[in-house]
């Protein structure tokens, strides 16, 4: 067929492929460990390079309503590019971790809105009172 790939072509793909993964094994951070702290609720993932991290484990999405028991099931994959909770079938790059992806785009956006409006402050307070003052939250016109 004329849209078949030789293997020649093939095979220098694979090549292509075999590269970037040593360059990312050299350059991108790898768990050695990683595991979940009942006390604290926290994972802490030790990195080969020498460095640990840690972040609240029911911060990631779908790991809010996780047992301990499911929690502290944590896999590593892909020669450490990767952390796997079994039970919860769950999946994070340790990469984005390290970034603060701790969900989709679209989950992240909603996380960020609904810390939001969670947040304390006098103005905010302030600004409640005089809207209640006022006769409350004005209703939607639809």
């Amino acid at each position: 067929m004329a849209g078949d790939r030789s293997k020649a072509e093939l095979d220098r793909e694979i090549d292509r492929a075999l590269a970037r993964g040593r360059r990312r094994a050299v350059t991108e951070p790898q768990a050695e460990r990683a595991h979940y702290e009942r006390r604290t609720g926290r994972v802490v993932v030790d990195l080969t390079n020498g460095c640990s991290f840690v972040f609240p484990a029911r911060s990631l999405q779908g790991l809010a309503q996780a047992t301990d028991a499911e929690l502290a099931d944590i896999e590593i994959l892909g020669a450490g590019h990767g952390l796997h909770w079994p039970a919860l079938d769950a999946d994070f790059t340790v990469p984005g971790l390290l970034m603060g992806v701790f969900g989709t785009r679209a989950w992240m956006m909603s996380e960020l809105a609904r810390r939001a409006g969670q947040t304390k402050s006098k103005a905010k307070a302030a600004a409640a009172r005089a809207n209640g003052r006022k006769g409350g939250r004005p209703r939607r016109v639809a």
